[in-house]
């Protein structure tokens, strides 16, 4: 309905209007409220339009009757009307609800239905009989409003009027009549005039009006009478008219009461499959035990669609007594209705199902047995002994089912079983599920060093094979315990192991493994492993937080036992990605360092390190420029004359964009390594494209190409 809207609206903006002006003026604790005759000498000033407007949601917080005179005023106003409003409706006591009723006479169009509206949000009893005489408004606009009014109202007076204007209002009105009379009925329910609001609803849904008025009505109708609205209830769930059925479903939700829920039992007995369906969500919201029965034979018998949602339902309605019928669904052969019938024993709430479930599995067979494994497994039920048994079952599909189980289920005092399994498995097949079982089991264990170290304490009597699992299923738990294994197998003579561990050690999750990483990276036997843990340190210092200081003296530890140039190049590239003081300091030894080994190129990567993260950190600093100038980068002059990107004959301008980015040093440091990006498009698709430059330092000119995406640094012209 309109009218509600507009009543949420101005709820709304009213809240609205209170944070605004709390946020624009000081509270009580820090300033006096504003004085009242001040505000109102700003309404009746020539203060501009906005400035009154802003008062008027000023006066909506502190105003009195005092300010309702100079407010009135503003109501004939179209721009000022809105805000004199927001005031009006909410100042308590009679002159503001006269000033609006004056304000009826005195205005037309527009500005009358927003001050009959703000009747209607007043309640103005007094303004019935004026409110009556607009029914018959020219104006279809304000008939409405009128009419919606009366219904906020909602006294005897408004009530008969609506009535009587109901059979013949002009269409165009018809439908806000038909919305007072549904809010004056709204209104005697609350009063618990269930007699008179049930046949006020009737009269809505007998009259000739759009279909949302009807279904407004016909919902009250049945609220309104109750449990004797039952077969106007059952009427709306035969219905064909979709939004008709869709009301029933609802209200079904709505009513209360024994005599629903049976209503329901019997309709669902000889509803089509489809509205059956809805039928039973319906039931599982309103959640009648009584229709547990009922429920229990539709997921029994019916079409798929219907069962399926049956089956449904009974997870919410549903105890130990469904158990025997889902069972038997759950091994059946449609497997849709099965799936479903396994997902609702999976979720069906109750200790007493637990030990329902638990019992049945020693002497369960076949499909059965299984299903009872795997809902031991999902609902992690106390049943370790059943589950052994099980996991020596002839049958392979019932072993790995039980081992999968124990997994969910074993606990610390039994995990022995599980590590047993695993290193040494009594039949091939059943290797794969002891690993996933054990796996799963040693994540959940509430003390991960205990149980990480009945891990290593297994681990030298077990298989190779076996001791690369377990080191898996640490590196999977983390910890402290875990970290010191998997370090140790890392320069364990075993290949097999040196492998595993190391590529553990390259995924750990925390920095707490950089130590034994670094470790690793100087001792490893083999020359593969020492790559792999280079590259795991340098993972470690790109991925995770740590402090600046840390993060640069791990750039300084990592680049003292990198050996190869790919590795130095991707810790100089985490030096950019984290620009601080300490990594500019990292960056000029680098540069030193391999200026006094005759290393050229190294010099020159390093120091456009040093450029770039000064740049990032800011390069006017005393410290930043001291440091420069110990690799020859002393704050130069940066113009941009011109920049062009592209290739061939098709140059995009980017100059504005390098001048934007240039500043005291000839490295520019664009927002995105990529060109592309960082200069709003590719000009010339699928073509190697170069950036050309124009530029000055320090006054003497320049020119440079650099091929796409390189790192822009400009040479210093001689």
């Amino acid at each position: 309905m309109h009218t509600i809207r507009h009543f949420t609206m101005c709820a709304a903006l009213i809240a609205a209007v209170v944070a605004a002006v709390a946020a624009t003026h000081p509270g009580p604790a820090q300033a006096a409220e504003p004085a009242e005759g001040q505000l109102i000498d700003v309404l009746t000033s020539d203060a501009p339009r906005a400035e009154k407007a802003i008062t008027c949601k000023r006066l909506a917080v502190w105003g009195t009757k005092d300010a309702v005179p100079a407010l009135a005023a503003l109501l004939p106003d179209e721009e000022l009307t809105s805000w004199a409003r927001i005031a009006l409706e909410v100042i308590p006591g009679p002159e503001a609800d006269a000033a609006l009723r004056e304000a009826m006479g005195k205005t037309q169009g527009r500005v009358l239905i927003g001050v009959i509206n703000s009747i209607g949000v007043r309640r103005d009893a007094g303004a019935v009989d004026a409110l009556a005489g607009r029914l018959q408004d020219a104006d279809a606009g304000v008939a409405s409003a009128a009419a919606v009014a009366l219904g906020h109202i909602g006294n005897a007076a408004a009530t008969r009027i609506l009535k009587q204007s109901l059979p013949d209002a002009p269409p165009a009105v018809r439908s806000a009549v038909a919305e007072g009379c549904i809010l004056c009925a709204e209104k005697l329910l609350a009063e618990d005039k269930a007699q008179e609001a049930a046949a006020l609803y009737d009269l809505v849904r007998k009259t000739d009006l759009p279909k949302q008025r009807i279904v407004e009505a016909t919902r009250g109708a049945i609220l309104a009478r109750r449990s004797a609205g039952v077969p106007l209830l059952i009427e709306q769930l035969r219905s064909d008219d979709r939004s008709l059925l869709q009301i029933g479903l609802s209200t079904a939700r709505e009513l209360p009461g024994n005599e629903v829920a049976e209503a329901l039992v019997a309709e669902l007995k000889q509803a089509p499959p489809d509205r059956a369906a809805l039928i039973l969500l319906a039931m599982a919201d309103r959640g009648d035990r009584a229709a547990l029965p009922a429920v229990m034979e539709a997921a029994k018998d019916g079409t798929p669609r219907a069962r399926i949602a049956a089956i449904g339902v009974l997870e919410r309605l549903g105890d130990v007594s469904c158990v025997p019928t889902l069972l038997e669904i759950a091994t059946g052969a449609d497997e849709d209705v099965a799936e479903a019938a396994r997902g609702t024993l999976a979720n069906l709430p109750g200790r007493q199902v637990d030990a329902d479930l638990a019992a049945r599995l020693p002497e369960a067979e076949g499909a059965t047995r299984r299903l009872l494994i795997e809902l031991v497994g999902q609902r992690r039920i106390d049943a370790t002994d059943a589950l052994l048994s099980a996991a020596d079952d002839p049958d392979a599909e019932i072993r790995a089912a039980a081992l999968l189980a124990l997994g969910e289920t074993v606990g610390a005092d039994n995990l022995a079983v599980l590590i047993t399994r695993v290193a040494g498995p009594e039949k091939p097949e059943d290797a794969r599920p002891a690993r996933q079982a054990l796996r799963a089991a040693c994540i959940r264990m509430p003390d991960r060093e205990a149980c990480a170290a009945r891990l290593v304490a297994a681990m030298p009597e077990a298989p190779l094979s076996a001791q690369c699992t377990m080191l898996e299923i640490l590196g999977a738990m983390g910890g402290s315990k875990a970290l010191e294994a998997i370090g140790a197998a890392a320069k364990d003579a075993s290949p097999e192991l040196q492998d595993t561990a190391s590529r553990l050690l390259g995924e750990w999750m925390d920095v707490d493994a950089s130590p034994v990483l670094l470790d690793l990276a100087k001792t490893a036997p083999e020359e593969k492993y020492k790559i792999r843990a280079v590259r795991g340190y340098i993972r470690l210092v790109r991925q995770f937080t740590v402090p600046d200081q840390q993060r640069a003296e791990m750039c300084r530890a990592v680049l003292a036992v990198a050996e190869r140039d790919a590795e130095k190049k991707l810790v100089l590239e985490v030096m950019q990605r984290y620009p601080s003081l300490d990594m500019l300091r990292l960056a000029v030894d680098l540069a030193k360092a391999a200026d006094a080994a005759g290393a050229p190129a190294a010099k020159a990567e390093a120091a456009a390190v040093s450029l770039a993260i000064a740049q990032k950190i800011g390069g006017r600093s005393g410290d930043v420029q001291k440091l420069l100038a110990q690799v020859g980068h002393d704050p130069v002059k940066v113009e941009i004359i011109k920049a062009e990107y592209g290739a061939g004959t098709k140059f995009k301008d980017v100059t504005e964009t390098l001048q934007r980015h240039a500043s005291d040093f000839p490295l520019i440091v664009l927002p995105s390594a990529n060109y592309n990006s960082s200069f709003g498009g590719d000009p010339v698709p699928n073509t190697v494209k170069q950036l050309k430059v124009q530029y000055r330092i320090n006054g003497k000119a320049g020119e440079a190409s650099f091929p796409e995406n390189a790192t822009i640094l400009l040479p210093v012209p001689k």
